[in-house]
Order: C-alpha cells, then sequence, then structure tokens
C-alpha cells in the first residue's frame, strides 16, 4: 500500500517537473507563433496563470498586427479567470480603445461593466465601482441595443441601482443612530430626493419625520419653533402618503407632543 502511494507520488512529482519544463521551454521561445499557440493551449486547459503571462508579452510582440485585438480577448479572459477583475477589466477596456470593431468589442464591453459588477463592493462601503458599472453596462446597451446580453444588462443596472439605493439608505440612518439629527434631515432628504421610487420610501420618511422631530424637540429655544413646525410638515406629508404605516401610532405621538410643545389646539392646525 506504501509502495503504491509512493509510486503515485513519484509520478505525479515527474509530471509536474515535466509540465514546468515544457512551460520554461515555451516562456524561452523566440518562436512569438509557437508561444501564441501554446498560450491558447493553456487557456483552453483552463491554466490561466499561465495563459496570462505569455499573453501578457505576447500583447506588445503582435500590437498593430491583425491578431493584436485576440491577444487583448485572450490576456483579457486569463485575468478574468484569474478573478483579477480589476485588470481583465483593464484589458477589454484596451481592446475596445485600440479596436472598437473588433469581432471581440461587443462581449468585451460587456464584460468591462461584468467586471466592475464582481467588483462591486456591499452597500456599506463605497460604492463608486458599483456605478462605474451601471455606467458599462448602460454604454453597452447603447452601443450594442441588439445584443442578445442587453435584456441581462438592463438586469444587473436594475441590481446595482438598488445597491446605491440601501446605500443612500444607510447613510441616513447612519446619522439617524448616531443621533446627529441635522445631518440625518440633510442625508435622509437627499436620500428621498435622487430615489424617490425607493423600496425604503416609507422607512426613509418615517426616519425624516423622526429625525426633524428629535431636533426640533432638543433644539435651543430660538430655532425650537421653526424646526417643529417643519416637523409638523413632514408629518403631515408622512400620513398623507402612508396612512397605514407600521410607524403611525409612533408618528402619531410626535404630533401630538409637537403640539403640546408648541401650546397648538386641533382649532390652531385648521387656520
Amino acid at each position: 500500500m506504501i509502495r503504491n502511494v509512493l509510486t503515485f507520488v513519484s509520478l505525479g512529482v515527474m509530471l509536474f517537473a515535466s509540465s514546468c519544463g515544457e512551460y520554461q521551454t515555451v516562456v524561452k521561445s523566440t518562436d512569438y507563433e509557437y508561444k501564441l499557440k501554446k498560450a491558447r493551449e493553456y487557456f483552453d486547459n483552463k491554466d490561466f496563470s499561465k495563459s496570462s503571462q505569455l499573453y501578457g508579452e505576447l500583447v506588445n510582440i503582435y500590437r498593430g498586427t491583425n491578431k493584436s485585438d485576440q491577444v487583448y480577448y485572450y490576456l483579457a479572459k486569463s485575468n478574468y479567470g484569474q478573478h483579477d477583475y480589476l485588470m481583465a477589466g483593464h484589458y477589454f477596456r484596451q481592446l475596445i480603445k485600440e479596436y472598437p470593431h473588433s469581432t471581440f468589442a461587443e462581449e468585451s464591453q460587456y464584460l468591462i461593466g461584468y467586471c466592475y459588477y464582481l467588483d462591486s463592493p456591499t452597500p456599506r462601503l463605497d460604492q463608486k465601482t458599483t456605478q462605474d458599472a451601471i455606467d458599462a453596462f448602460q454604454l453597452f446597451i447603447n452601443i450594442f441595443p441588439a445584443s442578445p446580453k442587453v435584456a441581462e444588462a438592463n438586469k444587473l443596472i436594475d441590481e446595482l441601482r438598488e445597491r446605491l439605493v440601501l446605500k443612500s439608505y444607510l447613510n441616513g440612518r447612519l446619522y439617524y443612530d448616531l443621533a446627529d439629527y441635522r445631518a440625518s434631515v440633510i442625508s435622509l432628504t437627499n436620500s428621498l430626493k435622487e430615489y424617490p421610487d425607493s423600496k425604503y420610501r416609507e422607512e426613509l420618511m418615517f426616519y425624516l419625520l423622526k429625525s426633524k422631530y428629535l431636533l426640533g424637540e432638543n433644539s435651543i429655544d430660538e430655532k425650537k419653533r421653526e424646526r417643529l413646525n417643519s416637523e409638523l410638515d413632514e408629518y403631515y406629508t408622512f400620513v398623507d402618503e402612508f396612512p397605514n404605516s407600521k410607524f403611525r401610532k409612533e408618528a402619531d405621538r410626535f404630533f401630538a407632543n409637537t403640539k403640546r410643545m408648541l401650546n397648538l389646539k386641533d382649532e390652531d392646525l385648521k387656520k
């Protein structure tokens, strides 16, 4: 049993050494057509580390030839295969820039967006990459409106926009959770303006109402009345849009407390 294991291990080592020896021969070769052929073989066998190294060398060798866009494409795809989406996107962009009419252009333009999509962080982090993905997919749709990938690109744009909406919502909630109600009012107001159809609209409006209430309640006398009156306006807007909101009971409590602090009666509010 042990002998069989040792034989198997030895065979594996010999095959690995042989493979490494062959690869080094390819790397040192000055026969670029041979090297290009081997790069494609490594790529087809999903040995993306070796194919990316070879295509990385060949990209300058074949620049300006009728194979240049092909080399760029497989260099980008080799990086993509290694999950290096930053470099993959870079080479896809280079291909589009230098060869906009290439047969690889359509797929490359789509994959630029998809690389950004795969690199897009969670909503709590900076969302520049998310916006870059949206822009890239939109450009793809504009350039290739008849592509079969357009429907998928639109679907991914919707998903990415939801991340931006959630990021905006979390920003507003962050200031509220930190009890910075002035900043919370600004952030939540901006979020509602930027994403008026947000699925978080009810919560955004409620926390805007609550932030205005707490800001007014804790204000100095010179600013209290103005801020509480703003909170009253927010209350009417909220209950008009969401009369059966799960937050209605708490919103009504704010309203009652605000009337008391402003010494208002029901008849005063009807004027």
